[in-house]
C-alpha cells in the first residue's frame, strides 16, 4: 500500500518565477500567470523564508497542494545517497553493441540488475558477449517490436520497486541515478527525469553547436513538476526513474513515436506526480549531419496525430485566450481597422482581468501586468506556430499576398532572434536562424504527414487555455488509481485546508 503522505521533514520552496503580492498572502507565477491566494495558516506556515517543512497534515497538504500547481519544488540538501540495490537499470536496444558497452561501462556499482532488451538485433550474438563482460541479463525479442515493446518486456523481468530506462546512446553522469531516486522520497512521484546534454565531441560542427543550444530532448535548467500544457508538458523516455507500481499497462507497444509522452500524460491524468530534475545530467549521442538530423525531427512530428487520437487537445500547437489571440491576429494585419479591433480587445482583456481579479479579493494592480504577459505570450505562440505547425498553410498564402509575406518573414527573424537570446547558443546569428528554421521546417512537415495519415485536422488546431478545477476532496490532492492510498492528508477538510479554494489560473 503506498501512502500520499510527504515524508516528516520534507522541505519544499517556492520557484523562482513565484513572488508575493497583496500583502504576501497572493502568489502570483510570472512565468505562466497563475495566481493563488493564502489563507492565514499557509500564510504563517510559509512566513518570510518561502519555504514549507512537512511536520503535519496541514504543513503536508500545503506543500503538496504548492507542488502540484507548479508554484514550489522540493529542496534537497547534501550529496544524494540513495539504495540503489532498488532500482533496476533496462536498456532497450536493437544492434548497437558498442554503445552499450559504452553505456554498460558508465553504470554504478550496488545496482538491484541491469536487463538487456535485444529488440530483433541482426548480430544478436555480439550484444550478448557485450552483456556478459559487465554480467547484465539479456532478454531477447526474436523480430524487433518498437522501444515501447522493449522497455514493457524488461519492465516485467524487474523485481525491483523502481527502474531506471536508459536508451543505449546515453552515458549517465555518476551521480545522475542516485539524483533521480531522491525525488522518489514524495511517494506520489512516478517517474523523475535527468536532463539530457549532448556527449561531447572531438570536433563540433555548427549543426552539434546548435543542438547542443536547442536539442529536442533538452529541457532546460528550470526543474518541475511536468503535465500537458504546462512549461514542462513531457520527458523524453532516453532517460527515466519509475516507479514500477505506477507502470500498469506501461508504455503503448501500438506507438513507435511520442509513446512517452503518452505514457506521461496517462500517469498525470491518473493523479501521479511527473518531475524534471536538470541537476540529474545524462549524455546523448546527438546526431550529427543533416540527413539523419532533419529525419529525426519530422518523425518526432509524425507523433502528434497519435497524441492527439488519444488526449484530444492536449497536443494543441497553440494554447490561448480568445481576446488576446484577436488582438494580436487584428493588429498583425498592419490595418488601420486591425489595430482598433486589437485595441479595444486588449482593453477588453485587461477590464475582464481586473474585474476577476477584484472579484476574487486580490485587488486589480496586477492586471495591466498579467495582460501584458498574456498579450506577449499568444503573440510569441502565434510566431512559433507559423513557422513550425503551419508553415505550409503560411508559405500558401504568402504566395497569394504580399502582406502575408511581410508577416512570416518578421515572424520568423523575430522569433529567432529571440530563440538565440534565449538559448544562449555558442552559434552566431545567421547559421542558428537558418538551423532552426530547418528544425521547426522538418518537424512542422511530420506534424503534417501524420495528420494526412491519420486524417484528422486535430494535430493543427489551436485550443483555449485549460482551466484549473478543484480536485472533489477540496484540498488538491490527486488520487492514483494504480496504488491504492491511505493518507492523513486526504482527511483534511476543504475549510481546514491552508490554500483558499477561490484560487484561480490566470484571469482570461
Amino acid at each position: 500500500m503506498i501512502k500520499a503522505a510527504l515524508p516528516q521533514g520534507f522541505r519544499v520552496g517556492l520557484v523562482p518565477s513565484v513572488v508575493r503580492c497583496h500583502g504576501g498572502d497572493v502568489l502570483l507565477d510570472t512565468h505562466s500567470g497563475a495566481m493563488t491566494r493564502l489563507r492565514p495558516p499557509a500564510f504563517d506556515l510559509l512566513a518570510d523564508t518561502d519555504q514549507v517543512i512537512v511536520t503535519d497534515a496541514t504543513s503536508g497538504a500545503l506543500a503538496r497542494a504548492l507542488m502540484h500547481r507548479g508554484m514550489a519544488d522540493p529542496l534537497w540538501s547534501g550529496t544524494p545517497q540513495e539504495n540503489l540495490s532498488s532500482l533496476t537499470v533496462v536498456i532497450p536496444v536493437r544492434d548497437g553493441a558498442e554503445a552499450v558497452a559504452r553505456l554498460l561501462d558508465s553504470l554504478p556499482t550496488g545496482l538491484g540488475g541491469v536487463i538487456v532488451v535485444d529488440d530483433g538485433s541482426v548480430d544478436s550474438q555480439r550484444l550478448q558477449a557485450v552483456s556478459d563482460g559487465y554480467a547484465a541479463r539479456v532478454i531477447r525479442h526474436t523480430s524487433s517490436r518498437g522501444p515501447a515493446a522493449a522497455r514493457n518486456t524488461g519492465a516485467g523481468a524487474a523485481d525491483t520497486e523502481f527502474i531506471a530506462f536508459l536508451d543505449s546512446d546515453v552515458v549517465p553522469d555518476p551521480a545522475a541515478l542516485n539524483t533521480l531516486l531522491r525525488e522518489m522520497r514524495d511517494p506520489l512521484v512516478a517517474i523523475a527525469a535527468p536532463r539530457i546534454l549532448d556527449l561531447p565531441v572531438t570536433r563540433p560542427s555548427w549543426l552539434t553547436r546548435y543542438e547542443h543550444a536547442r536539442s529536442s530532448l533538452d529541457l532546460g535548467t528550470q526543474g518541475g513538476r511536468v503535465a500537458p500544457a504546462t512549461r514542462l508538458s513531457y520527458v523524453p523516455s532516453a532517460a527515466l526513474v519509475i516507479r514500477r507500481c505506477s507502470l500498469a499497462a506501461g508504455f503503448d507497444e501500438s506507438m513507435h513515436v511520442a509513446e512517452d509522452v503518452d505514457l506521461v500524460w496517462r500517469l498525470v491524468a491518473g493523479g501521479w506526480t511527473v518531475r524534471y530534475q536538470p541537476a540529474a545530467i545524462v549524455r546523448h549521442e546527438h546526431r550529427a549531419t543533416f540527413g539523419p538530423w532533419l529525419r529525426r525531427k519530422a518523425f518526432y512530428g509524425t507523433g502528434a496525430a497519435p497524441l492527439a487520437r488519444r488526449h484530444g487537445d492536449l497536443v494543441a500547437p497553440m494554447r490561448v485566450p480568445p481576446l488576446p489571440a484577436l488582438a494580436v491576429v487584428a493588429t498583425a494585419t498592419l490595418t488601420p481597422v486591425g489595430a482598433g479591433v486589437g485595441f479595444v480587445a486588449a482593453v477588453s482583456q485587461l477590464g475582464i482581468t481586473a474585474y476577476r481579479l477584484k472579484r476574487d479579493g486580490n485587488g486589480i494592480a496586477a492586471a495591466p501586468v498579467l495582460t501584458a504577459m498574456s498579450l506577449v505570450s499568444t503573440a510569441a505562440q502565434g510566431a512559433a506556430m507559423l513557422n513550425r505547425h503551419h508553415w505550409p498553410l503560411a508559405l500558401v498564402l504568402a504566395t497569394r499576398s504580399r502582406r502575408v509575406r511581410a508577416i512570416w518573414a518578421v515572424a520568423a527573424v523575430a522569433e529567432g532572434v529571440a530563440d538565440h537570446r534565449r538559448v544562449r547558443a555558442d552559434l552566431d546569428l545567421p547559421r542558428y536562424l537558418l538551423a532552426h528554421r530547418l528544425d521547426d521546417l522538418a518537424y512542422g512537415a511530420g506534424v503534417w504527414w501524420g495528420a494526412i495519415r491519420a486524417r484528422s485536422v486535430r494535430p493543427l488546431l489551436p485550443a483555449l487555455p485549460i482551466r484549473r478545477k478543484r480536485s472533489a476532496n477540496g484540498c488538491g490532492m490527486p488520487n492514483p488509481s494504480n496504488c491504492q492510498l491511505n493518507s492523513p492528508n486526504q482527511a483534511v477538510r476543504a475549510d481546514a485546508f491552508a490554500v483558499d479554494p477561490r484560487e484561480k489560473d490566470t484571469p482570461r
